[in-house]
């Protein structure tokens, strides 16, 4: 920060004052509140303590040049020294005083707020120089419930050092910025007691419309930016002035000041659970404050509010980045292009969107050295071995599988369009040739088409806010690769259902076995560590859970030590998923050891199920391998795939051997239930996840699961499909995981069937 800044900006800003060119000065946050209070809208007084005032308290007390120079040449990715430098750095901050000068500013701006003493909340806001659009949310502290001018000084110091924690190091190494560049304001409002609090969208959040769509709960609003609890959900039309849709949700908790520092939570009693949170005279009063800042800033906005008796409250507010632009089609709104282009081949649409590249034939895992960013994937079938390579491509395309197959999987997981199940891409298509691939409707077109493809499908982003539907039963994402993990996030999701390690581990190019007979052990436990590590970060104190390898032989088979893997006829009905790590321990103690090092470093909302379990005794044995290595089992959360029929009919023998959690992994339950190979396209059309014999198997070990408290999810295939979800939540499923392209339309689905059990509940009791 230049040396005039410095001298022209104070150290302490009134909301009054602040304008919205001072972003650099007070972040997004406080020159959101300055703009809002300057319109007069009900903003809490408050005043903001600059990015200057911090920059000089780092040079006046001399710390600033030792704490840039700890940070230079960080490897952010060794999260051992991570960690370290972050706790050196933050103490650093933390064992100063603040100049006098700088605290007393911030004691006098603190009084003029009350005589005797306002309780406030000091809130962070990061800001880059030169870089206002840098969004740093959610890397710094907040504190709620603050009294006194010790208390108060005490939490600006921690914020400041907050702005050090290892997660906002990491983002910023990650996202290009130099440490000396950001810098960190502080927020201090009065602290609203509210009785009732929430956010709203001022229009749709997808289309547009002229639809203002509330949230609210009771209690302060960190109760729903938190997660802890589901909201109520009120739409209002803007165009005939009432509210049109509302669902009531069963609000357990809410979250409370304790005393005179922090906050608690407190249980809600039955009959407050299910009160309506706002009456239609609230939400249209909401609305209409909400469409005040809208006009001002010109763009739909994403507001925080509060209410206390019959005063409302505007905590913030930010622009809607996800509504959709009307000149972008949506997927599967692209122009009929059968005219404009020959139709070379058609399959299974697996994956939207559309891309044109040069074809590249793949026909084993060494050719993938020839693909090239931008190229088109052509295969018999994907494997793991092929993820690097299907990570550069701008479509994939290939012989066999279905929409369960691993290359359809993948590819919605990487947003890239993929057509499956052509039957002869890799004998029709050649080397270098130029063709348009549909991910929606199926069809490779020969060269370049007249008609502009339409080029990927709508952002998870964008589709995940169609409107903030909150459910009763949890709808969570299925994550592959940790490159998706933030894609996977801005889905609103509620957790990740399954975690596939195998990427993780093949896409290393070397077995375990490798790393064990080299002594590499270590580089093993710490790629795998870093890999989760990843996922666990973009859902914080959301579920992540994490599935043991479950690789068939002939996958490592091409990897460098697998060599001696054996052969064998149908490696699908073979020597993989739990029943491998239990006659390998050394390779299943490598992963316990990555997993017993994430929860150590405090990341408790990490769950461990172990696949193709068909006996309670694999259970059994699998938990005492890990209490053996060091795992407390009684702290952990350990649950088991429902993927063979048998552990569907030993559902209730699992549960007393001690499982937290069980999830259906539809695409072998099918299968196996079946005798249907999921890959062969030649009984594609006969893969029937609603088949009677399957439903009985998940009706039956769902009702034994909600028996007994134990969680019951699906993280198969069939958890995308609406109509399946429908039945699942009906027959008492406690959550669902979906792949990342489905999360906004199976909650919607999801939503849709609980109101559906309610009305038909309400028609029966009237």
């Amino acid at each position: 920060m230049c040396g005039a800044s410095m001298k022209e900006m104070p150290n302490v800003l009134w909301l009054e004052e602040i304008k919205k060119e001072d972003i650099p000065s007070v972040g997004g946050k406080g020159a959101s509140l300055g703009e809002m209070t300057s319109i007069g809208l009900p903003v809490p007084k408050a005043f903001v303590v600059t990015a200057q005032a911090f920059r000089r308290f780092l040079v006046e007390t001399g710390i600033e040049e030792t704490l840039f120079r700890r940070l230079e040449h960080l490897d952010v990715d060794d999260n051992g020294a991570l960690e370290s430098v972050s706790r050196d750095v933050q103490d650093l901050v933390m064992s100063v005083e603040i100049p006098d000068h700088i605290r007393e500013e911030i004691t006098d701006a603190y009084n003029r707020m009350g005589a005797n003493g306002t309780v406030v909340a000091v809130r962070s806001s990061a800001t880059a120089e030169d870089l206002p659009e840098a969004s740093f949310a959610g890397q710094q502290e907040t504190f709620l419930n603050i009294l006194g001018e010790a208390d108060l000084l005490d939490a600006i110091q921690r914020c400041w050092a907050s702005l050090y924690g290892a997660r906002a190091i990491y983002y910023r190494a990650k996202q290009g910025f130099d440490d000396r560049s950001v810098n960190i304001a502080v927020v201090v409002q009065e602290l609203i007691r509210s009785e009732k609090s929430g956010v709203m969208f001022t229009s749709h959040p997808v289309t547009g419309e002229p639809l203002t769509i509330v949230e609210g709960s009771w209690g302060l609003g960190e109760a729903i930016v938190s997660g802890s609890v589901s909201p109520d959900n009120y739409v209002y039309d803007l165009r005939s002035g009432r509210v049109v849709d509302r669902l009531i949700a069963e609000k357990e908790i809410m979250i409370v000041p304790e005393g005179e520092h922090g906050t608690k939570v407190v249980n809600l009693s039955g009959e407050q659970r299910v009160a309506p949170v706002l009456s239609d005279e609230e939400v249209a009063r909401l609305a209409t404050l909400g469409k005040i800042a809208e006009d001002h800033y010109g763009v739909p906005q994403d507001i925080e509010w509060a209410i206390v008796g019959n005063e409302i409250f505007i905590l913030q507010s930010r622009p809607i980045t996800t509504i959709k632009r009307p000149e972008i089609p949506r997927g599967g709104q692209a122009k009929p292009m059968g005219a404009q282009g020959v139709i070379l081949l058609e399959g299974q649409g697996a994956s939207p969107g559309i891309a044109t590249g040069r074809v590249v034939i793949v026909r084993d895992v060494k050719d993938t050295s020839a693909v090239k960013d931008g190229d088109i994937l052509v295969t018999r079938m994907t494997n793991p071995d092929m993820v690097p390579a299907m990570r550069r491509v701008s479509a994939i395309v290939t012989d066999e599988g279905g929409m369960t197959c691993h290359a359809a999987i993948v590819s919605r997981e990487l947003g890239t369009p993929a057509v499956v199940g052509s039957k002869k891409a890799t004998k029709v298509l050649k080397d270098g040739q130029i063709i348009t691939v549909d991910g929606e409707k199926g069809i490779i077109y020969d060269g370049t088409l007249e008609t502009p493809a339409v080029a990927a499908p709508a952002p998870v982003a964008a589709a995940a806010a169609a409107a903030p539907v909150i459910t009763g039963t949890l709808v969570k994402v299925n994550v592959s690769l940790p490159e998706a993990a933030q894609r996977a996030a801005a889905t609103g999701a509620d957790g990740v259902g399954l975690l596939r390690i195998e990427h993780l581990i093949l896409g290393l190019g070397k077995t375990p076995g490798w790393y064990i007979a080299h002594g590499k052990e270590e580089e093993f436990i710490a790629e795998l560590y870093r890999g989760i590590k990843i996922v666990l970060d973009a859902f914080p104190g959301k579920p992540v859970w994490v599935r043991t390898l479950d690789a068939p032989t002939d996958e490592f088979r091409n990897m460098e030590g697998g060599e001696s893997e054996p052969i064998e006829h149908n490696p699908m009905l073979g020597w993989r998923g739990i029943r491998r790590d239990l006659k390998s321990p050394d390779q299943f103690r490598m992963q316990v050891e990555a997993f017993r090092r994430l929860w150590a470093a405090g990341y408790s909302n990490l769950g461990v199920m172990f696949p193709l379990v068909n006996h309670p005794k694999e259970f059994i044995q699998a938990r005492a391998m890990m209490e053996e290595w060091g795992v407390d089992v009684e702290k952990v959360t350990l649950g088991v795939m429902v993927e063979i029929p048998s552990s569907a009919i030993l559902i209730d023998d699992f549960i007393k051997a001690g499982i937290r959690f069980a999830s259906f992994g539809t695409n072998d339950l099918v299968q196996y239930t079946l005798a249907i190979d999921r890959n062969n396209e030649n009984v594609a059309n006969m893969y029937e996840p609603e088949h009677p014999a399957v439903l009985k198997l998940i009706d039956y070990a769902i009702k034994a699961c909600r028996a007994n408290g134990v969680e019951c999810s699906i993280c198969g295939q069939a958890g995308s499909d609406p109509k399946m979800v429908a039945w699942l939540v009906e027959h008492g499923i406690t959550s669902v995981s979906a792949n990342i392209d489905a999360v906004p339309r199976i909650r919607e689905a999801v939503a849709r069937k609980e109101r559906q059990i309610l009305l038909d509940a309400a028609r029966r009791n009237a």
